[in-house]
């Protein structure tokens, strides 16, 4: 088990910037420099072993998962079953919480995330996430909101104009901001505030974004855009979401992991596999009870 200190973390490394970009073919067609960034494209994550403690109490064990490059994986299952935990193992944010400890490895391209030497700032820069609860910057204007990541993480931009329209067209944001770019973030209606984070994670150019219920608190028709949007990022980023809509699931992914805590144990993975399978024919009954609705 190793434990996570939290006491002497670097200001630059509780960012949660990171997010890539990747919409519509012409935005893609004029690329921004951002020097001293990330590689642009999607990754591989990798999961081996991986568990997770809040103190003494073993929260997640021995998850073992793949999250393919340049796919969509929905992490499912009831509350309380450590799909938010990974999450946040997959992205180093774990370690801000006092007392967590973890053991296993998280491999992004074969390269372990926690190994010695290696920086949560580089990391998350790397894998962006996007939180439940939309958390745009209130007091900066909608273009400050999406370039905030790179001036927290210290990178240069040779255009930033360029990279503010790229980045809020990737997140499905541009035609209902681009005559507004200084209006306040924090004024937009809530699906737009969460597609404003997506395009802000997007702007630092990661490798694979996180999002962790996005559309819980939206309408369905801002659930319908930031599906869209998950849609078009697919092939240029990784993107791993949880969810607790069975639908949603169904609709924005490609593989699909069902986490499971049974009665005073930690969370574990039942079975994992591509969605139509999970969906249809799983190999574990509980899977099929779970997505069915049959409880959770």
């Amino acid at each position: 088990m190793t434990d996570i200190q939290t006491n002497d973390v670097d200001e630059d490394d509780i960012i949660d910037t990171p997010e890539q970009a990747a919409s519509v073919s012409n935005a893609m067609s004029s690329k921004v420099e951002i020097i001293g960034g990330p590689p642009v494209g999607a990754s591989t994550l990798e999961a081996r072993d991986a568990c997770a403690w809040f103190g003494e109490r073993l929260v997640l064990e021995g998850v073992n998962l793949t999250m393919p490059k340049g796919k969509v994986t929905a992490l499912i299952g009831p509350s309380g079953c450590g799909k938010s935990t990974f999450l946040r193992l997959l992205n180093r944010m774990h370690e801000l919480i006092p007392g967590a400890a973890l053991d296993g490895e998280i491999r992004l391209d074969g390269e372990d995330i926690y190994a010695t030497g290696t920086r949560a700032q580089q990391i998350r820069m790397r894998i962006g996430m996007v939180f439940q609860k939309p958390n745009p910057f209130p007091a900066m204007s909608i273009q400050e909101n999406v370039l905030a990541g790179l001036k927290l993480a210290r990178l240069k931009c040779d255009d930033k104009d360029l990279l503010v329209e790229q980045s809020l067209i990737r997140a499905g944001l541009w035609k209902e901001v681009r005559d507004r770019l200084d209006s306040p973030g924090g004024a937009l209606s809530g699906g737009q505030q969460q597609r404003l984070c997506i395009a802000r994670s997007l702007a630092v150019h990661p490798n694979v974004l996180l999002m962790d219920e996005p559309c819980s608190a939206l309408d369905p028709t801002s659930t319908r855009r930031v599906e869209e949007t998950i849609d078009e990022l697919r092939d240029v980023v990784t993107v791993v979401i949880v969810t607790h809509n069975m639908q949603q699931a169904q609709r924005v992914s490609d593989f699909c992991a069902f986490f499971l805590a049974e009665e005073n144990q930690p969370g574990f993975v039942v079975e994992h596999g591509a969605t139509d399978y999970i969906f249809s024919t799983p190999k574990d009954s509980r899977t099929l009870d779970y997505v069915q609705g049959r409880f959770g």
